[in-house]
């Protein structure tokens, strides 16, 4: 890892799990840490445990639920009024088996897994650009094997299924990363993401009955540890290996093939212009 000191690091989702490592591998480095995170509780237990292990890190967090379109629009605003913001880490993600609606009409895996990495980013947009060269690394997934996008119901109002619409909204992460590195060609920010494992974090906790006991059982017996979950993100965020590498997307800090469906090029604008006109942006 490279000396981050005078950096400001972003990370959603960073009160738990893989989010909260890469905060803990981050403050080792000097950076300055933003945190996001939706309870207060976890925050402060959060907080706790990056001042017992970096007493002197610099550290600040917003709370938000990222779910909510609202919410990362309040969150955007502040964190753009930041002096700088040299890293972006999307982390914040979930999976949820029944299909759950917010008060706009998203639905809710879709809403925090993908739409919540595409407002942050444009929302920030400009505050990254001006502190080039920049960074920004959305935690996808390998689950995102195996589907492809249904752009005429990408809310899955026709069929939904808990563990596809996941797959859906990583290969939505995938996509995004390649489309937002082409329009930022040129201006010093690179864009990648990444696989972090199978990683006994909070997944799947956000169910309940036997969904949840299934994910429980899986994680103790398969999962890797949070820590290791969080490598590849802070290489991202940090490693002058890849400095001016963009668009890529990367599992154990290694370079790696996407799905098919995941490198289509004119697959990747659609998403963007859909995600633009749900957002109501430009």
């Amino acid at each position: 890892m490279s000396d981050m000191g005078g950096k400001v690091c972003i990370v959603t989702g960073a009160t738990s799990g893989i989010g909260l490592h890469t905060a803990l591998q981050l403050a080792a480095t000097g950076a300055r840490l933003v945190l996001v995170g939706r309870d207060p509780a976890r925050g402060a237990a959060a907080l706790a445990q990056l001042k017992r292990q970096s007493p002197d890190a610099s550290v600040d967090i917003h709370y938000a639920d990222l779910a909510r379109m609202d919410h990362v629009r309040e969150l955007g605003e502040k964190l753009a009024a930041l002096p700088r913001v040299d890293v972006l880490i999307n982390n914040a993600g979930a999976a949820f088996w029944r299909q759950q609606f917010s008060a706009y009409g998203l639905e809710r895996t879709f809403a925090l897994n993908h739409m919540a990495y595409f407002l942050l980013t444009a929302l920030l947009r400009a505050r990254i650009v001006a502190c080039a060269p920049a960074r920004i690394v959305n935690v996808a997934s390998d689950a995102h094997r195996g589907v492809t996008l249904d752009f005429d119901d990408l809310m899955g109002e026709r069929g939904y299924h808990g563990y596809r619409a996941y797959q859906r909204s990583k290969l939505c992460n995938v996509l995004f990363t390649r489309e937002l590195a082409r329009r930022l060609e040129g201006t010093g920010v690179t864009a990648n993401c990444l696989h972090p494992g199978f990683v006994a974090s909070r997944i799947g906790d956000e169910n309940a009955g036997p969904i949840r006991l299934g994910f429980g059982i899986a994680k103790r017996l398969f999962a890797i540890p949070p820590e290791r979950g969080a490598a590849t993100s802070v290489y991202l965020a940090t490693s002058p290996e890849v400095a001016g590498k963009t668009g890529g997307y990367y599992e154990k800090c290694a370079l790696v093939t996407p799905s098919r469906p995941a490198r289509d090029d004119a697959a990747a604008r659609r998403l963007w212009q859909e995600s633009a006109r749900i957002a109501g942006i430009e």
